[in-house]
């Protein structure tokens, strides 16, 4: 694969396309864009379009320009747990994105299954974040891809997650229904908390197991389905995933990371190389009709402190800078 896809959203329609990518890829003028464009290595595939086109809502913009496209080899395709002709539920991996994001290509799930369903139109139903590793439902063409998400929406797909906690919590199971919003003036800008007037969010929590004194087994039941909704609630309630590099700790420690890069203190701080939260259960209305209920055990490295092992920090998924 050695080009780069953009499919238009809602949000996205409309809008020029040399305006819309230079927003996309901040790096690139206008001009530059435009010339890419004039030059036909920034087209839609499915019609002629100019700088000056307005882009439509599921157009596919395909890009070749040598910044925006892989210069490594792609990494093995994620595991298929359950496929038929309009599903694929897909075991993600942490440590990868779903979608590509900023200036620079790099691998994402939905562009490798892309390249290895070419016959099919393959799309997120959902997303999880990238240190999030479980369930995440795809589909083959639009039509499926649409029944979902107004599922979704209804309230009628159900996800159930699994995350390690440090610390063990004095009660069995509780309810969390305090809204959640971004931060006002926080120096961490994608970093959110629970605040007054902000979007309301429901989480209920279960202790499935306390581990040596030091870490909780919690079983996730996300009933709304915010952006960090699981990791705000739990550090609301006093019990941070192990492993998560923004909640729980300062943010000083994430924004020297994201400008120096790892340290053996962030190592100490943090004790997992990724975030202990798994996406463990989805259940959900098949577009043919009937129900499908499909769980995907925890990996390895989570599994092992569920047992009663330390947390190992794996340094191939996340190197110390020096490395």
């Amino acid at each position: 694969m050695n080009y780069r896809e953009l499919i238009i959203t809602k949000k996205e329609a409309g809008r020029r396309l040399d305006v819309l990518l230079t927003k996309r890829f901040s790096r690139f003028s206008r001009s530059q864009i435009s010339k890419e464009i004039e030059q036909g290595r920034i087209f839609s595939t499915s019609r002629p379009i100019k700088s000056s086109s307005c882009v439509m809502l599921g157009e596919c913009i395909r890009m070749i320009v040598p910044e925006l496209v892989p210069s490594t080899p792609p990494p093995p395709l994620p595991e298929v747990v359950f496929e038929d002709d309009l599903i694929l539920l897909v075991n993600k991996p942490a440590g990868m994105l779903v979608h590509p994001t900023g200036d620079f290509f790099v691998w994402a799930l939905i562009g490798l299954f892309k390249s290895a369903y070419p016959d099919h139109r393959v799309d997120l139903v959902h997303r999880l974040d990238r240190e999030t590793s479980g369930a995440l439902l795809l589909t083959k063409n639009i039509e499926a891809n649409s029944f979902l998400k107004k599922e979704i929406i209804k309230h009628r797909v159900q996800k159930i997650y699994l995350a390690i906690v440090v610390g063990c919590p004095d009660w069995d199971e509780i309810d969390v229904k305090d809204p959640i919003d971004v931060i006002p003036n926080s120096s961490l800008r994608l970093r959110r908390g629970v605040i007054d007037g902000g979007s309301f969010c429901h989480t209920k929590f279960v202790v499935e197991k306390r581990i040596n004194n030091k870490y909780s087994l919690i079983r996730c039941h996300l009933y709304t389905g915010r952006t960090h909704q699981i990791r705000v609630h739990l550090e609301y309630v006093g019990y941070p995933i192990l492993g998560d590099k923004i909640y729980g700790h300062s943010n000083d420690f994430y924004i020297e990371y994201l400008q120096k890069g790892l340290s053996p203190n962030m190592v100490m701080e943090w004790i997992l190389h990724r975030q202990a939260l798994h996406a463990y259960e989805i259940f959900f209305p098949h577009p043919n009709g009937g129900h499908k209920r499909i769980k995907i055990p925890l990996p390895p490295e989570l599994q092992d402190v569920v047992d009663g092992k330390d947390p190992i920090w794996d340094f191939n998924h996340c190197p110390l800078e020096s490395e």
